[in-house]
């Protein structure tokens, strides 16, 4: 019998012509519980099979004229008809440090003759015109947008501006933003905004730099750093001439004569226009009438904008553009690509719709017990790490030791580390990276839990150091044991506290998500740092004692061993299961 590389558990009955249940129970005695919608790969379908009477082999899949015409359309770039095209640009960095208004200054300071009225941003990019050459601006609202459409697996920017305040210096978001730049593998240029105050220090803002291995030019690196004041207007021109050096010596070139492709920037159910989405074209000559084909949406053009809100006939490589024609709305990060007729579209939604994103998610998910296996296999000479701590000497200590761990198959590559609980930010460079998350004595954020579900990203959770290291270096060895994680049973956040009698002082709470129940392990965090560990001791509704309180009731809550609540404190009630590789 052949079998596709993925397929649900109904599928793959289906094929055996045996109720889901029996496979579901086969899964069971081989030591996985499934549902019976839930997708599995070739290896563990094929141990399910022989119970039946089948033997498994990998289905032998033709290349077939849907997937030519989607790999014709991504990489039809060669050496032939490749031309130079425009530089894409995400500005980033901490927040109030002048990243809305440098963009406002760009635009409104570059506008093309003729052009009355401004360039107005409705499709969250634009171009500007610098001495006979474009620069694209993508309106990103931060460093997370940026990373959440890398995440899907779309690279849409060529240079990184990094905005830092010549009177505030580097921040905490300054740090992420730098971390995310260079998990793209992006160039940077600095721009240092604000020069015009009186408390602007420039020199110490380069200093600070340095900590984070950005040296700037002044400072003997090749690190581009322009001093700018966007309210006064002074190095724009600098600026942007920078961008230009950076994008000449990135040779950027793109076929226009291809099949379009690109990326879905942003898109939306309008009322009176349908779907609308805007696009990058990356690739190829974008032309209305087109048919196209982004995820599992697809359509035919009607309608093409520019950033100046003209109607346009076609968009070549790096130009934004607002189009009207999908039947549905497609996904931010979307890859898009123009396919012949209608047909062939909805063949390939079709495709999608039963591969791609299964493929997508399996092949995402990541635990430091799957890249041990990767790595004895040869397919991951790199491991990513996001370190997370209670402190910034905690953050230094585990660095700096797994920085020393050393093995001949694979190295230790830290995209981020800082101090303070998990978020989902770090989350969104984890999925994008396909890096594994350290977190030392800190929670996790309510909001980065369903994300880190979402994305198939493992967050470790430790209190010894030397554990973390005894872990990294048994996964560079290929020798990690498998492992056990935290899973978040419920939520809640104290809101007075109170006398018990024996109990002594307890915490009065609102139960936010899941439950609690007596005698579950439980963590008081404050602050994002976890203050103790221990277990419920008791719970109590009025004047009764239960068993059970689930979310959207308020209760009293002991904790074993700990009295010293305080509002605002987050308790987490948690257990232990295996981690799967």
């Amino acid at each position: 019998m052949q079998l596709p590389p993925t397929l649900t558990v109904k599928h793959l009955a289906d094929l055996l012509r045996v109720s889901p249940i029996d496979v579901i129970k086969q899964l069971m005695r081989n030591g996985v519980m499934a549902a019976i919608n839930q997708v599995i790969d070739f290896d563990l379908a094929a141990t399910v099979t022989p119970a039946f009477g089948y033997r498994a082999k990998p289905e032998e899949r033709a290349k077939t004229p849907v997937t030519d015409v989607l790999h014709a359309g991504v990489a039809s770039d060669d050496d032939v008809g490749m031309n130079s095209r425009s530089p894409v640009v995400t500005i980033l960095g901490h927040v109030d440090h002048g990243k809305t208004t440098l963009l406002d200054t760009i635009r409104d300071s570059r506008i093309t003759e003729g052009e009355v009225g401004g360039i107005t941003q409705h499709i969250g990019a634009y171009q500007v015109d610098y001495n006979g050459q474009k620069v694209t601006f993508l309106d990103t609202p931060g460093h997370e947008a940026f990373t959440a459409i890398r995440a899907r697996g779309a690279q849409i920017t060529d240079i990184a501006i990094l905005v830092v305040a010549a009177d505030d210096g580097v921040m905490p978001q300054t740090v992420e933003a730098i971390d995310h730049a260079r998990a793209a593998e992006l160039p940077i240029i600095v721009a240092i905004n604000k020069i015009d105050l009186p408390d602007a220090q420039p020199d110490r803002v380069k200093g600070q730099l340095l900590e984070h291995s950005l040296v700037l030019e002044d400072f003997g690196g090749e690190i581009i750093g322009v001093p700018v004041s966007a309210k006064n207007r002074t190095g724009i021109d600098d600026l942007l001439e920078s961008i230009l050096v950076v994008a000449e010596i990135s040779e950027l070139k793109a076929n226009p004569g291809s099949p379009a492709s690109g990326v879905v920037i942003e898109s939306q159910l309008d009322r009176n226009r349908g779907p609308v989405a805007t696009l990058l074209v990356q690739s190829g000559t974008l032309k209305v009438g087109n048919s196209i084909v982004a995820g599992t949406a697809w359509g035919r053009i009607r309608a093409m904008e520019n950033d100046l809100r003209r109607r346009i006939k076609q968009a070549g490589p790096s130009v934004p553009v607002e189009i009207q024609g999908f039947r549905s709305v497609p996904q931010a990060g979307d890859r898009f690509v123009v396919v012949p007729n209608p047909k062939t579209a909805r063949a390939l939604v079709q495709e999608n719709v039963v591969k791609g994103e299964e493929e997508q998610n399996l092949s995402r998910a990541l635990t430091l017990e799957g890249v041990m296996s990767r790595i004895s296999a040869g397919d991951v000479k790199e491991l990513n790490l996001i370190i997370k701590a209670d402190a910034q000497g905690s953050v230094e200590a585990v660095r700096g030791s797994l920085q020393r761990l050393d093995s001949p198959s694979a190295r230790v590559n830290i995209l981020h580390a800082s101090a303070g609980g998990v978020n989902e930010s770090d989350v969104l460079l984890a999925s994008a990276s396909n890096a594994i998350i350290l977190a030392f004595n800190v929670g996790t954020e309510p909001s980065a839990e369903p994300a880190a579900e979402r994305e198939a990203v493992e967050i470790r959770t430790y209190d010894i150091i030397y554990q973390i290291i005894e872990d990294v270096e048994k996964a560079l060895k290929g020798i990690l044991e498998p492992a056990y994680k935290d899973v978040v049973q419920g939520t809640a956040t104290v809101r007075a506290v109170f006398r018990a009698g024996r109990v002594g002082r307890a915490a009065g709470v609102i139960v936010n998500d899941g439950r609690f129940t007596r005698g579950i392990a439980a963590r008081v965090i404050r602050n994002g740092n976890v203050v103790t560990e221990s277990s419920v001791s008791s719970l109590r509704r009025f004047k009764d004692d239960v068993n059970e309180v689930t979310a959207g009731f308020e209760c009293g809550i002991g904790i074993v061993g700990f009295e010293d609540f305080q509002e605002g404190d987050v308790i987490e009630s948690h257990r232990r299961e295996r981690s799967r590789a």
